[in-house]
């Protein structure tokens, strides 16, 4: 539906229209900039990712517990207000180089988080038997642990791309212009549908481009193994004379992606003390808590099927199937939420400034967060043991439940909580969709953040910060469950 949007504003423009508005000067700049802004920001979120999980699961790291929870816990920052914690310590902040910095800070944890729960349940016994053949411990990392990574990190490398693809929020607040911004100010200024609408179909384009490279990185390895396996944990490596620097690594990258943001909020808040209280505030939290709870179940129950057909019955279809989702929620919120609300006038005008059509565009927009954690935990849910229990009797409809429901439960419910987290924070779909007089803390906080008033700000977005760490620490929790029962399921098998 949004890219049919997008294709009939581009009919309805006409060709030679159509062309002029793509090729001039403003899309090649705001096209370099993405560009740039991608292929900088996502290695860099993959190395920040990959390095950190190594470090807490795979080495002697003084406080690994603790720094296992800090690494996650920057996802409990919605990107603009990470954006906001930053301006407000340095007001000039602006350019390429500080979006790569927003970008990382708020998005490495997308991939951390997979990777660190895939190398907590890696077998040991295949790195133990590398090691026998004479392989140093880099040598094992590189040749037999990346590659069994490769799933995870480019599910979270995907995850990054999409979100600095369709980024507003904090990407306007430090003046980057991007696709997403422009598309933004055509929309707000002058309602330029057209304009708007050929920005949205490069940035389509783009996000076509990256998820037909992603499928061929992917490959057809498999993931799931049936056998005795190896219920002891790998040997930690020896950090001696890096464990220091990995202590200031870890702390510079925490303090600037969690410190800093929630020194500002506490400080803004703490000077807007003297303030009455936002009568709103309580309504916000509300009304924000309500969305995420039923998007977050209704979006996982749409996943499933399309996760289960691209680990099961991988062929065109379902591959197709699987990588419309990530399309969909590569167009920038406001596209989405406008074609939303051209189909609803049209065709159901009952459903118009409802919270059916709010919904069903937070579904679109965050599809892929319970699709790739999915998409995982069912690649490592051998279909053998589901056979298994049909041979010894058991209906297929009790195995299936039994046996795939129950070791995909802990991605099902990561899946849950990754999309609550983003209905919580979501900015720009809202603003378009949202019934009249609903207010969620994320237009709340940037109604009066645009305004500049930072402290009355500062409430909405200590709330959303609030409201986000207990789920990101469940979702931590969950992800850690998720690698005891692999290893338990391999020692029963």
């Amino acid at each position: 539906m949004p890219l049919g949007f997008v294709v009939y504003t581009t009919i309805d423009t006409g060709w030679a229209e159509s062309v002029r508005l793509v090729f001039r000067p403003r899309v090649a700049e705001l096209l370099i900039n993405t560009v740039l802004l991608t292929v900088i920001a996502v290695p860099l979120s993959v190395i920040l990712g990959v390095g950190g999980a190594w470090l807490v699961e795979r080495t002697t790291l003084w406080g690994r517990r603790a720094w296992s929870l800090l690494l996650a816990a920057p996802l409990a920052i919605p990107a603009f207000v990470g954006s906001y914690g930053w301006v407000s310590a340095i007001p000039s902040l602006g350019g390429l180089w500080s979006g790569v910095l927003i970008a990382v800070l708020f998005y490495y944890p997308l991939v951390y988080i997979p990777v660190a729960a895939a190398l907590s349940r890696l077998d040991p016994a295949l790195e133990e038997s590398a090691a026998a053949l004479g392989l140093g411990r880099w040598a094992v990392f590189v040749r037999v642990v990346l590659p069994q990574l490769r799933l995870a990190a480019l599910g979270g490398a995907v995850l990054v791309a999409l979100h600095l693809l369709a980024e507003y929020g904090a990407f306007a607040m430090i003046r980057f212009d991007t696709f997403t911004t422009a598309i933004m100010v055509q929309y707000q200024s002058t309602f330029n549908g057209a304009a708007g609408s050929m920005l949205a179909g490069v940035l389509a384009l783009l996000c076509l481009l990256l998820l037909v490279a992603e499928v061929a990185a992917r490959g057809r390895a498999r993931y799931a193994r049936v056998g005795s396996g190896a219920v002891a944990t790998p040997e930690r490596i020896p950090l001696g004379g890096y464990q220091a620097g990995a202590q200031v690594a870890l702390l510079a990258l925490v303090g600037a992606a969690l410190g800093l943001p929630l020194w500002f909020v506490v400080r803004w808040t703490v000077r807007g003390a003297a303030q009455t209280v936002p009568a709103d505030l309580l309504e916000a939290l509300g009304t924000s808590l309500g969305y995420g709870a039923a998007t977050a179940v209704l979006t996982v129950a749409a996943a499933f099927p399309l996760a289960y057909l691209a680990v099961r019955r991988p062929n065109r279809i379902t591959r197709t199937l699987e990588a419309s989702t990530y399309v969909s929620s590569a167009m920038p919120g406001i596209v989405i939420g406008l074609a939303l609300v051209t189909v609803s006038i049209r065709a159901v005008p009952d459903l118009y400034q409802s919270a059916t059509v709010l919904i069903l565009a937070y579904v679109l927009l965050f599809l892929p967060r319970a699709a790739v954690g999915l998409r995982a935990g069912l690649a490592q849910a051998p279909v053998s043991l589901e056979e298994a229990a049909r041979a010894l009797g058991a209906p297929p409809p009790i195995a299936f439940a039994r046996i795939t429901l129950r070791l995909t439960a802990p991605a099902s419910a990561a899946g849950a909580a990754l999309v609550f987290l983003a209905v919580t924070n979501e900015l720009t779909a809202t603003l378009i969709l949202a019934p009249n007089g609903t207010r969620t803390l994320a237009t709340e906080f940037w109604a009066r953040s645009s305004e500049i008033d930072y402290p009355g700000a500062a409430p909405y977005a200590m709330a959303m910060v609030l409201l986000s760490l207990p789920t990101t620490y469940l979702l931590f929790r969950q992800s850690r469950r998720a690698a005891g029962r692999t290893t338990r399921t391999r020692g029963a098998a």
